[in-house]
């Protein structure tokens, strides 16, 4: 089993969108992960079937028990991060600002205080509408360790991939080059970059490039929006020449692709939209290259 991961060096790229038409491409093939669980998106093109829901917890959380509570303020006092507040005269733990650290529970002297797991979130296993496996998620509002839920995302496809005896895992990855990125990129086998014609574009494929190579993960690269600046689009193509990266495709830019995204369809669904033709281009070129390694 091989990982195909997705990737960009800043939102807005057209990396879900271009990870979703890869899935379309795969049909039964393969199994999806969309590891970009702060802001989970493939679900709009793919329309799993959210047949398990599972919690997910990471870290921990202080809790006041109010009957125990004696309102001593000693909690208050230790908490480094504003975490306890005061609210109709007793103590509570403000969920977004508490770390975890417990502190506040070695200094109660009643015992009050005790560290619970934190629940940040769900995982889901799905049936999509091409008939492919798919492991997602989804963060809560303020929750942090995004780069674990990451991990159990992909740990849970490729067991899925194992189980149903699938040759490849294409994961959707987070933007940037932060904590879910370097969790989405271990163990890949090959790594996909979406860009477009921007100095910020050429600019974060640098950065993002930079953690690929660390992992030693050959790289091919997409320009969304290629002919939007010429310029900058062969600043991009220069850059990849020097790191040899594989140019896997440049996109026009087409408005009927916004048409199909709203509809909840990818750009390899219509027959008529350039881009599509292209990416399937791309996408036998992936799977060609991973044969032969």
């Amino acid at each position: 089993m091989k990982e195909i991961v997705v990737i960009s060096g800043k939102g807005g790229t057209g990396k879900t969108s271009v990870t979703a038409s890869f899935a379309v491409l795969g049909e039964k093939d393969l199994v999806v992960a969309d590891c970009d669980v702060d802001a989970a998106d493939m679900h709009v093109f793919l329309d799993p079937d959210y047949r398990e829901k599972h919690d997910f917890y990471s870290g921990e959380l202080a809790q006041i028990d109010p009957e125990t509570c004696i309102q001593c303020g000693k909690c208050a006092e230790v908490c480094r991060f504003n975490a306890i507040d005061i609210v109709n005269g007793s103590h509570h733990v403000k969920e977004l600002d508490c770390e975890g650290c417990g502190y506040c529970a070695r200094v109660c002297p009643v015992n009050a205080i005790k560290n619970i797991r934190n629940h940040v979130g769900y995982w889901y296993r799905s049936r999509i509408k091409t008939g492919a496996g798919m492991i997602h998620a989804r963060m809560k509002v303020g929750a942090e360790n995004s780069g674990k839920l990451v991990a159990k995302v992909k740990q849970e496809a490729a067991k899925l991939a194992e189980s149903t005896n699938k040759k490849y895992v294409l994961v959707d990855g987070s933007p940037g080059i932060g904590c879910p990125v370097i969790s989405s990129l271990s163990g890949a086998a090959y790594a996909v970059l979406v860009t477009e014609p921007t100095l910020s574009g050429l600019h974060d494929l640098e950065r993002v490039y930079s953690v690929v190579e660390r992992f030693r993960i050959p790289a091919g690269c997409i320009i969304n929006k290629a002919d939007l600046n010429i310029r900058n689009r062969d600043k991009i193509r220069e850059f990849l020449k020097d790191k040899a990266i594989d140019l896997l495709a440049e996109l026009p830019y087409d408005l009927r692709i916004s048409t199909l995204m709203v509809g909840g369809r990818t750009m390899v669904e219509d027959p008529a939209i350039e881009s599509g033709a292209m990416l399937g281009k791309s996408w036998n070129y992936i799977l060609n290259r991973l044969k032969m390694n």
